[in-house]
């Protein structure tokens, strides 16, 4: 089925409900009653397994071209899980312009717990990070908040090479307009808290695998640790996933033009969107991406020009998250990567002058009149 379609109906997995609902229901329970002694309906407790959950799993599975899925209660319980494939001294490659609650976790978690990390800008980097106890390779692409678009296809080809796995959070991109399996990937992320549920009013996490053997000791781990997404939390995204289609293309046709609005503009020094020509890795993202998505960053001239603008929109929110219908201004350096060392953060570019824009679906002129007030001209 082509994904428009998958995005609608899931991949249609059978579910317990007789009732020809359209929906899939929620089922709100904790427990499930056996039929008899040794026998079960095939789910036993909503920890390790619940219908509502299974049938999002099912279908953002079939949207990413993976064997299985799993669904967490936020996008860092899923990544949280993910360590726990890994044992003390483990080394992992990872993106270091990377959402800064997963650098959080790495640095204050993960590392505590004896993993090791080394941090590098691009697939031309792997090489020289590599070690004798590299395990994996964790890459966000398009980059958090930089925009910065990752080589799968070759990540993937030094993976293979060297007996790695390959993680790729997708979230910024989602399955609609790129899809890392079929270009190598083992694991790919989301947080599904952004485009896949799509309406700013969940947190959700999910992890696709390549095989099912990865999924099964992923599973095990989920159920041991129990930070499984509610019933309730998967039917949001669930009915999320119905719109993603349209809302994501609608989000990217916007998001090109503000990206063009904004570099017009004399207190715009840069505009970070894979979607201009301009971008040094356009060629690459028109490669391995069927789109841009909707999310920008952009420097302005001051500081002062950063804190006038975060609080003179209007129509755009100043908040933290992204991927939802309504449009959200977020000032990196204060919210998503305050934890992230400032020396780190600078050389990055996440300084007191950029800002990120989650475009939503409002009209693009609309968005821009109110960026134009908020600028002061």
């Amino acid at each position: 089925m082509n994904r428009d379609t998958i995005c609608v109906h899931g991949n249609k997995k059978p579910i317990p409900d007789k009732s020809g609902a359209v929906a899939v229901p929620i089922y709100q329970t904790a427990t499930f009653a056996h039929p008899a002694v040794g026998k079960s309906t095939g789910y036993d407790y909503t920890r390790s397994g619940n219908p509502t959950r299974d049938a999002l799993e099912s279908a953002v599975a079939s949207l990413e071209g993976g064997a299985d899925a799993l669904a967490f209660a936020s996008g860092m319980a899923a990544v949280t899980t993910l360590m726990e494939l890994f044992a003390p001294n483990d080394h992992i490659i990872a993106s270091d312009d990377l959402y800064g609650g997963t650098r959080r976790l790495f640095d204050a978690v993960s590392v505590k717990n004896g993993l090791q990390f080394t941090y590098v800008g691009g697939a031309d980097e792997l090489s020289d990070a590599l070690t004798e106890h590299t395990r994996a390779v964790f890459i966000e692409t398009p980059t958090n908040p930089m925009m910065n678009v990752v080589d799968i296809a070759q990540c993937a080809a030094f993976s293979r090479a060297h007996g790695l796995l390959l993680i790729v959070d997708n979230t910024f991109l989602t399955p609609y307009f790129q899809q890392p399996i079929a270009l190598g990937a083992d694991i790919v992320l989301h947080s599904g808290t952004k485009y896949l549920g799509g309406h700013n009013d969940t947190l959700a996490g999910l992890l696709v695998t390549k095989t099912t053997e990865l999924a099964e000791k992923l599973r095990f781990i989920q159920k041991t640790t129990g930070a499984v997404l509610a019933p309730f939390d998967a039917f949001l995204v669930l009915r999320g996933i119905k719109t993603l289609a349209l809302r994501v293309t609608r989000q990217q046709e916007t998001a090109v033009k503000v990206a063009e609005w904004l570099q017009s503009q004399r207190k715009v020094a840069r505009v970070y969107y894979p979607g201009l020509p301009e971008h040094p890795q356009y060629e690459l993202s028109r490669r391995q991406a069927s789109g841009f998505g909707g999310m920008l960053s952009f420097t302005v001239d001051s500081r002062e020009t950063a804190e006038r603008v975060l609080e003179a929109v209007q129509l755009i929110q100043y908040a933290e998250s992204l991927g939802g219908v309504e449009s959200l201004i977020t000032y990196p350096m204060l919210q998503t990567h305050a934890d992230v060392p400032e020396a780190e953060r600078l050389r990055l570019g996440i300084d007191d002058k950029l800002l990120r824009l989650s475009v939503g679906i409002e009209d693009a002129d609309d968005l821009i009149a109110d960026l134009a007030q908020a600028f002061g001209g």
